[in-house]
């Protein structure tokens, strides 16, 4: 019997989202008897008919619908464009309605995380973007408990709702110490619930 997994599906365009599913996967790693499976997106294209290589020169491999349906916990992540989540990631989930019509993601517990470039820049509404779909999934929405003291010390990314990142221009990638805890608490605790759950 294959090991369960927490699937940390994301669209990173400057590299600060794909750098906190690194943390989000030690965290989910931390908890035994599931693992973290990293995977992205590809960008989506402004000419209609290119398709993308099928597998991305960098980072994590493009995920499947079948990755998704199968996995035992999802942590969903975007930069913050405009208050919501990127395209590229909008557009993946716009292909999952046969996994909706079979019950697929039903009851499977789910998180967020995101990237903006002003403290401002719509972390919590794109958090809240990324909520919807998976709500309309019958998931189950697990944000981060204010019992991590992080979540109240921070003066750069971080919301109950899930792990942020605030972006600044000279350090895009460069998450803060308590980014960094928020990033693998939110990959622990979807991990440990994803057990409870399937159990």
């Amino acid at each position: 019997m294959s090991t369960p997994y927490v699937l940390i599906l994301f669209y990173s365009r400057h590299g600060s989202v794909s750098e906190m599913a690194k943390y989000i996967a030690r965290g989910v790693n931390s908890v035994n008897n599931i693992e973290a499976k990293v995977r992205q997106v590809p960008p989506v294209s402004e000419i209609s008919e290119a398709t993308a290589d099928p597998i991305p020169t960098d980072g994590a491999p493009y995920a499947t619908l079948d990755e998704l349906t199968d996995c035992a916990g999802l942590a969903l992540g975007s930069p913050s464009y405009f208050g919501a989540m990127a395209a590229p990631l909008k557009h993946f989930i716009d292909q999952t309605s046969t996994i909706w019509m079979t019950g697929g993601l039903i009851d499977k517990p789910a998180c967020a995380f995101t990237s903006a470039s002003s403290m401002h820049g719509g972390h919590e509404q794109c958090l809240q973007s990324m909520m919807t779909p998976l709500l309309h999934h019958g998931m189950i929405w697990a944000g981060l408990p204010y019992k991590h003291k992080a979540l109240i010390n921070t003066v750069t990314g971080g919301t109950p709702y899930g792990a942020s990142h605030l972006a600044t221009a000279t350090s895009e990638n460069t998450l803060s110490k308590d980014e960094i805890s928020l990033c693998e608490a939110q990959g622990k605790r979807i991990a440990e619930l994803a057990i409870k759950l399937a159990n």
